[in-house]
């Protein structure tokens, strides 16, 4: 019969078993997912076009977002518990993310969780509260954005529609081409704005 001290002493046995362990808790996590409706609505979702792919501009302002580290602070991604769903809302379903490269539901909520902030204020909201958090949020302690009063590059915003596309992200080469000129004229603060105005819609659609 195996003891601590025995499994402690014989490294192989303790590799052999570790290994057995996070297997079976790995399948016993992941296999249920393959049958919940909420996992597999993700080709509905797609299929009704209710998830679509990331315009130019909230493809630039979700890359402003992670450049900025604002991920580090604030999840996307709300757990099915009675004390998230009350705040945040609805909680998170596979579909919402299938065009997300990368996926950014973080752990860490210094800020409140952005999974349903969308609509959730206006944009002038948004760009006060991006400029001086304080402004609006008078506890805040986000640090002010206000060097994103700036133009939007767009040189490799072409570049990077291609990229997706190899992973699976069904943009036409008429949107590919299109995309620069849909950010002309946009700053880096009204892309981000956008970006945060989509979080989280698609839900509100099917229910």
């Amino acid at each position: 019969m195996f003891t601590h001290e025995k499994i402690e002493k014989n490294v192989g046995l303790l590799i052999i078993l570790t290994i057995l362990t996070v297997s079976v808790a790995g399948l016993v996590e992941i296999v249920p997912l393959f049958f919940q409706k909420s996992t597999t609505q993700e080709n509905q979702l797609v299929k009704d076009g209710i998830v679509k792919p990331y315009d130019p501009v909230r493809l630039a302002g979700r890359d402003i977002y992670i450049r900025e580290g604002c991920s580090n602070c604030h999840s996307q991604m709300i757990r099915p518990f009675r004390a998230e769903t009350e705040r945040y809302g609805h909680y998170s379903v596979a579909g919402e993310f299938v065009y997300d490269h990368p996926f950014l539901w973080g752990s860490k909520r210094t800020g409140p969780d952005l999974a349903r902030v969308g609509g959730r204020y206006s944009d002038q909201w948004h760009y006060a509260h991006l400029r001086n958090p304080r402004d609006v949020v008078p506890e805040s302690n986000m640090p002010a954005y206000y060097w994103l009063d700036r133009p939007v590059t767009n040189d490799d915003i072409e570049l990077k529609m291609r990229a997706l596309r190899k992973l699976g992200v069904p943009y036409t080469d008429e949107e590919i081409a299109g995309a620069k000129k849909e950010l002309e004229g946009k700053t880096e603060l009204e892309c981000l704005v956008a970006y945060l105005q989509g979080l989280g819609l698609a839900l509100k659609q099917v229910r």
